[in-house]
């Protein structure tokens, strides 16, 4: 049976020894084997950078604005005249 941190919600294998709850590594202090709620010591605990939601579908939104920009741009360059094609006669 698979533990969740009850901080984040990832894999955990080991418990708080202050209030006995689930924590994975990135919220277990090394020192003291407390969850970074519990740990009164001095070191801090790192947990890895996550980019938002909001920022990843931002980011997302602007690629897909600057792709649609160039395939507009390739689309709106006037065609080459053809050595075949005679030019149409306008009366």
């Amino acid at each position: 049976m698979p533990f969740v941190c009850s901080i984040c919600g990832e894999e955990s294998t080991r418990i708080c020894v202050r209030c006995t709850k689930d924590a994975c590594e990135n919220h277990l202090c090394e020192k003291c084997l407390r969850c970074s709620d519990c740990c009164e010591c001095e070191v801090v605990i790192n947990e890895p950078l996550r980019e938002s939601a909001r920022s990843a579908l931002n980011a997302n939104a602007e690629r897909e604005a600057e792709r649609a920009a160039a395939a507009d741009a390739e689309n709106t360059e006037p065609p080459e005249a053809s050595e075949d094609e005679p030019e149409p006669l306008i009366p």
